[in-house]
């Protein structure tokens, strides 16, 4: 346990802070205790990101600003993947490791609070908001595996948890902390009316990892190719994915904007394709393709430009110094479509996903 000092210097928490409503509620709740707020925000690949517009969490330094709280950006990498692939205490619905997340965060923040010779930790949960780790029996055994126990203060769910360590130690007066319980929000956009806090994100249902169909692109992504690059983390946000072999998907753009998207992403070493001439996506092929891949590959992004009726169609495979030469193939199916498309399968179709073999069609015509 950290101490204090003797000197009257006010008390000093590290706020765990995502930029939604609930953890900017914690946070004013201790400012209007007098108590000294430094709140650090975690950064990921998956979607929670404040530099990203498609982030689950917006960005927390308006807020910030706003309410006179200091705000440390720390990005978590290459440990947060880890987790996914290998979580201890397992995934939620989807890839969400949520317990061993937040057993991550928490260790993360004590060292940025004995760094600073903080007091202790504030998080914004809420008791029995989120099934897997916001369960009364979860905090204590997330608290202790991060080696924080009777150090984490939940202010918007105190009353109806254990006293912690600032609460015993007259650091925060518990009586001025809230019992708020499960998933509606009415109780906490009432205390942000009472607090002056009017511009607060809408609930979204937690990061990209509990999405359904990113969640799947990401397990056929880790199962085909454990240690990806950066930028094919950053695809599995935008177009359409379709797994052509093992060695070998493709990402086609469904719009300007995620064309463009996907051309930023691309380095000299990527293969892409269009249909010159008309309305055209964007593909890009991952991986190492072999010929029959490239082909498949030019047959699909002729099925989804505005040639698509015509029977033959030319398709261009450049690169970004500049190679580049043509392809004429039919535009695919959409039985083929179906095929190699990477999405998420109901339960009660999973079996036949599990036994499905992916190898290029022999019978194909190109």
């Amino acid at each position: 346990m950290h101490e204090r000092s003797d000197n009257k210097k006010r008390p000093t928490a590290v706020a765990l802070l995502s930029g939604g409503l609930d953890s900017t509620l914690a946070i004013l709740v201790l400012l209007k205790q007098g108590i000294d707020v430094k709140a650090i925000t975690f950064l990921t690949h998956f979607g929670c990101d404040i530099s990203d517009s498609s982030s689950c969490s917006r960005n927390p330094l308006p807020a910030a600003e706003k309410f006179g709280f200091e705000v440390k950006l720390c990005h978590l990498a290459d440990k947060f993947l880890e987790i996914i692939k290998n979580p201890k205490f397992g995934h939620g619905k989807n890839m969400n490791p949520c317990i061993d997340c937040r057993i991550l965060m928490l260790k993360e923040a004590k060292t940025y609070m004995e760094l600073i010779g903080a007091d202790f930790l504030v998080t914004g949960e809420v008791l029995g908001q989120r099934p897997m780790s916001q369960r009364r029996e979860c905090f204590p055994r997330i608290d202790r595996e991060a080696g924080v126990e009777g150090l984490v203060l939940r202010p918007l769910s105190a009353k109806l948890l254990p006293p912690t360590i600032p609460e015993q130690r007259g650091l925060v007066d518990r009586e001025k902390l809230y019992a708020f319980k499960g998933r509606t929000r009415k109780p906490q956009m009432a205390l942000a009316e009472a607090l002056g806090l009017d511009d607060y994100p809408s609930p979204a249902g937690g990061c990209l990892l509990t999405e359904p169909t990113y969640a799947t692109r990401l397990r056929d992504l880790l199962n085909y190719n454990p240690e990806p690059e950066l930028k094919e983390i950053h695809l599995l946000r935008v177009g359409r994915h379709f797994r052509l072999s093992p060695q070998c998907k493709i990402v086609v753009g469904r719009n300007r904007e995620e064309n463009e998207r996907i051309i930023s992403l691309a380095d000299r070493h990527d293969m892409l394709m269009k249909v010159p001439g008309v309305g055209s996506p964007i593909t890009i092929l991952s991986g190492t393709p072999m010929e029959s891949d490239i082909l498949l590959a030019a047959s699909m992004t002729a099925r989804y430009s505005d040639a698509r009726r015509l029977r033959r169609v030319t398709v261009q495979v450049f690169k970004l110094d500049g190679q580049l030469y043509s392809l004429e193939v039919e535009p695919a199916p959409n039985d083929m479509l179906d095929r190699y498309r990477i999405q998420y399968i109901e339960k009660h179709r999973k079996k036949r996903q599990k036994d499905r073999v992916i190898t290029p069609d022999p019978a194909m015509k190109l």
